[in-house]
């Protein structure tokens, strides 16, 4: 099956965002025709016109006051649980993600080999820079406890991904914070759902990060990522 062929309507697109008015139409821009009916962007409380620049570039844009990453990609899922897609894609709003790659990602969803499909900036192209050295280690700790804990090896926590609708109600996701997507993946885990990853590109992102860039955000996230990851393997 041609991953570009049958996706109009199996598929939506949630994007986070909180304040990338620079950069959300060039995220929008670059996702390809198969993906484009269900683009979501969430907007987390932004004061920089996002909102009203996500609207312009084609989207479906919905209002999530509480702050936090997770929260965002909750209200999403709340848009589109009245009438579910087959698969949801989620990436960031700060042109950091490749979009054009999303057949790259949601093809193995869409074709039935995976549950989860994780978009790897290890196993992919990174330009220089893009990754932090703090969210380096940070990858490798979390994902080496997770296989120590769970038998699963990533790579990755990275935040361009894809799962099936399916899927999704299983794992029941509740984290509204820094925690959105190892709770995703130790969940499947945890679960026996099939997760794979597949290589992506990344880039240096438009605008500051909110977590990597402060301090406040780097040790806020990693202490959040640790606890998910021991909470969900008392679960079992």
């Amino acid at each position: 099956m041609n991953r570009e062929a049958g996706t109009r309507g199996r598929v939506a697109v949630i994007i986070p965002a909180l304040n990338e008015a620079r950069s959300i139409a060039r995220v929008l821009g670059d996702v390809p025709p198969p993906y484009r009916e269900r683009m979501i962007v969430v907007d987390n409380g932004s004061a920089d016109g996002t909102p009203e620049a996500a609207e312009r570039a084609g989207a479906i844009v919905l209002r999530e006051p509480r702050r936090g990453y997770g929260a965002a990609c909750l209200r999403g899922l709340a848009h589109l649980r009245p009438d579910p897609p087959d698969v949801v894609c989620f990436l960031d709003g700060d042109y950091s993600d490749h979009p054009e790659e999303m057949a790259r990602v949601a093809g193995p969803v869409l074709e039935g080999r995976a549950d989860l499909a994780i978009g790897s900036r290890v196993l992919g192209k990174r330009e220089p820079g893009a990754l932090t050295p703090q969210a380096r280690f940070g990858n490798r700790l979390a994902t080496l406890l997770i296989r120590a804990l769970y038998g699963v090896r990533f790579t990755d926590l990275g935040p361009f991904r894809a799962v099936s609708w399916v899927a999704l109600e299983r794992l029941g996701m509740a984290d509204r914070d820094y925690g959105w997507t190892v709770e995703m993946q130790v969940k499947a885990a945890r679960l026996g759902l099939t997760s794979i990853e597949v290589p992506v590109s990344y880039r240096k992102r438009i605008g500051k990060s909110k977590v990597s860039g402060t301090i406040r955000g780097t040790l806020g996230a990693g202490r959040k990522i640790l606890w998910v990851i021991f909470r969900e393997s008392g679960s079992r």
